[in-house]
């Protein structure tokens, strides 16, 4: 069987229109020119590749699933498809396009003001204004609504304090969407704030260690009596509902862009296994090293199956959140297992920055726990089960 038709093995692309197969292929092939070849380094460094931003804006990536304002108005397919072909590069470039677009320019196109909108998307969409997005704290992951960062009313202005962590891009953004409680009160009391670099009081630092998405900047915002005019005040929502809806938005198209991990680990894995020689025949030729293809191809297509199948229903108006926790659960579970047993099948060298599983391993330690720890949609999916709440 050629290699192309591995991993589509039940013909998927029949189902794709011409507009979903050409937005995927364009960028798969700025993937293999341009990421490919640069990545390992940057992720051996523990450094942001910023001189690919213009590219992946000129792709059409960034709030690709947004009309107007300069963004490219992509369906949810081709949105997916062009995630999973960053992420089959590395997370580090899929997260970073997908806080720009799905959890930053999102809710200003949502509910932001005219001016917000004219303001600031057509920048973002370019790459010429980076953003990140303000919501996790230190105690407060899996339930923001504890959240400790205030707002309060000044006249004409809001004076923001506390802190955020865990936020990608954060030290590279020109503009940061941060969730607060108001001086308001009651269940509507969190607003979002439109907190701008350069503002007094607002300063960012980067987490070191890490030893995941090392080829993406991560940090922390800090807020000090940073007075925040109203105009930089999203007036289209207040509540939990505003930064849900964005999470909501993001687990969607992360649930069908780990998929683009899975293929690389999987088809880097196939190679191998087919040129490593032992016991006088390659690797690939043992019973054990074909199991672990075949669960890995076969985890594959499931994950296929319910992206496609889910980007549909967000097209049609039909998607609920209990349909994306069990998308985001599925996928990226089986995304970290196989690249877990792609690593095995490397042996000593599936350990070493020179093959791709282990990388994507790491990155998808991450994975697993951002937009919703796995957990936390178990939990969502007992809850649509059982009719018991069991997150108190």
């Amino acid at each position: 069987m050629p290699r192309a038709d591995i991993t589509d093995l039940l013909r998927l692309d029949d189902l794709l229109s011409d507009e979903e197969k050409a937005a995927r292929d364009t960028v798969a092939r700025f993937v293999d020119a341009e990421v490919l070849p640069i990545i390992g380094q940057h992720f051996r460094e523990g450094s942001f590749p910023a001189h690919l931003v213009p590219r992946i804006a000129e792709l059409g990536v960034l709030g690709a699933n947004l009309q107007g304002y300069g963004c490219a108005g992509m369906n949810t397919v081709s949105y997916g498809l062009v995630l999973q072909e960053l992420e089959r590069g590395d997370s580090g470039l899929r997260s970073f396009a997908s806080v720009q677009g799905s959890l930053c320019m999102f809710p200003i196109h949502a509910y932001g003001s005219e001016e917000q909108k004219q303001r600031f998307l057509p920048g973002m969409a370019r790459g010429e204004r980076i953003a990140c997005f303000g919501l996790t704290e230190a105690d407060f992951g899996s339930n923001p609504a504890g959240m400790r960062t205030r707002a309060r009313r000044d006249g004409d202005t809001w004076v923001l304090n506390g802190s955020k962590t865990w936020i990608t891009n954060a030290t590279l953004a020109d503009v940061a969407v941060v969730w607060a409680k108001t001086d308001e009160g009651g269940p509507e009391s969190v607003r979002g704030f439109l907190v701008e670099k350069g503002m007094p009081g607002f300063t960012t630092r980067e987490i070191p260690g890490k030893f995941s998405l090392r080829a993406s900047t991560t940090g922390e915002l800090f807020f000090e009596d940073v007075r925040v005019p109203e105009a930089n005040v999203l007036p289209g929502v207040k509540g939990l509902r505003g930064p849900l809806s964005c999470l909501n938005n993001a687990r969607m198209t992360i649930a069908f862009a780990v998929t683009g991990a899975a293929i690389a680990c999987f088809e880097g894995a196939r190679e191998y296994a087919l040129n490593r020689g032992q016991f006088d025949k390659p690797i690939a030729a043992y019973q054990l090293t074909q199991e672990k293809l075949a669960d890995m191809l076969q985890e594959i297509v499931k994950a296929q199956l319910l992206s496609l199948r889910l980007a549909r229903l967000k097209d049609e108006g039909k998607l609920t959140p209990v349909m994306v926790s069990l998308a985001k659960r599925n996928n990226v579970k089986a995304a970290l297992e196989i690249a877990r047993s792609a690593r095995s099948i490397y042996g000593a060298n599936g350990v070493t920055d020179a093959y791709p599983p282990i990388r994507h391993m790491l990155n998808l330690e991450s994975v697993f726990t951002y937009e919703g720890t796995h957990e936390v949609h178990t939990l969502v999916l007992g809850k649509a089960i059982t009719g018991h709440d069991a997150f108190g």
